[in-house]
């Protein structure tokens, strides 16, 4: 089944310590482009992370928000140097006996001096952030992935249908082509009735030939006949369960080429209606093949 690359999922998990909440959305994109945007203590994260969505996601810009909070106990160390606090004590007493200035060293004073007082982060028990992590990133890609998939399944449905419609008018215009060399010869024929006095003089034979290469000039079976293998081709690629839009676009541009040379050759009204329609439904075709993984 095909997948839109348009989607969104959101996913959150916790343990003791900690808790994640993950979003993912997703848009059309000619590559796979991945972005995290992550607390930054926890980017020795970010290329698994990555890994995890590229195993699912094959086209499209993905942007991940990650949102962690600390739920157990303080993950933060506090530590007081008192030696050093103890010298600076001493040189603030010197100071102020020395310059003979009546103020008091009060323990605010002496915490703002550097290295009296440390903040260390607590050792990261990675294994247990990953695994939680994880858990938060598999349940957004999950939703996702459904929606994706639900909308590519829309994706599908339409252009199956246009596809048959496009049929329809390929069988259209290869019934409409024999005629067309009979109409040509008509044409020739009255044409050439207006120019000779004596109608009788006409040489069927070289009429004849003229037509044969009237038709082979303007023959359209081989454009009919490729025409009809590329929509057989699409129509299959539909039913394939990977990444498919790349080849898509390829075959809708075989398709345009084929019909352009179609409406080239053929020197007629009828066939020149249909071509354009076509060429309008496989440009919404086009349209809706640039959202598709």
């Amino acid at each position: 089944m095909i997948k839109s690359m348009t989607g969104f999922g959101r996913g959150e998990a916790k343990d003791l310590e900690r808790q994640f909440t993950v979003e993912v959305k997703s848009v059309n994109h000619r590559y796979n482009d991945i972005v995290v945007r992550m607390p930054k203590r926890l980017t020795y994260l970010e290329e698994q992370l990555k890994n995890i969505v590229k195993g699912k996601i094959k086209r499209g810009r993905v942007e991940i928000y990650i949102t962690f909070e600390n739920i157990g106990e303080t993950d933060a160390k506090i530590s007081v140097n008192a030696p050093l606090a103890k010298q600076y004590v001493e040189s603030l007493k010197n100071i102020r006996e020395d310059l003979q200035i009546i103020d008091d060293i009060s323990v605010s004073l002496i915490s703002k001096f550097p290295d009296v007082i440390k903040v260390e982060q607590k050792e990261e028990d990675e294994d247990a952030t990953w695994g939680c992590l994880q858990e938060a990133t598999n349940k957004a890609l999950k939703m996702l992935m459904e929606m994706r998939m639900a909308e590519g399944k829309k994706l599908a449905e339409d252009i199956e249908n246009r596809c048959m419609y496009i049929s329809n008018i390929v069988e259209h215009i290869e019934n409409k082509g024999p005629q067309v060399v009979l109409e040509h010869k008509e044409k020739l024929r009255d044409r050439i009735h207006e120019l000779l006095e004596d109608a009788t003089a006409i040489d069927e034979n070289r009429l004849n030939m003229e037509v044969a290469l009237i038709a082979d000039k303007c023959s359209i079976t081989e454009e009919i006949v490729r025409l009809k293998s590329h929509i057989h081709q699409l129509k299959k690629a539909l039913e394939e369960n990977e990444a498919i839009g790349r080849k898509l676009d390829f075959l809708i541009q075989e398709m345009n080429r084929e019909i352009n040379t179609v409406g080239s050759k053929s020197n007629d009204l009828e066939i020149t209606n249909y071509v354009v329609d076509i060429k309008s439904e496989l440009e919404k075709i086009r349209e809706q093949i640039q959202n598709i993984e």
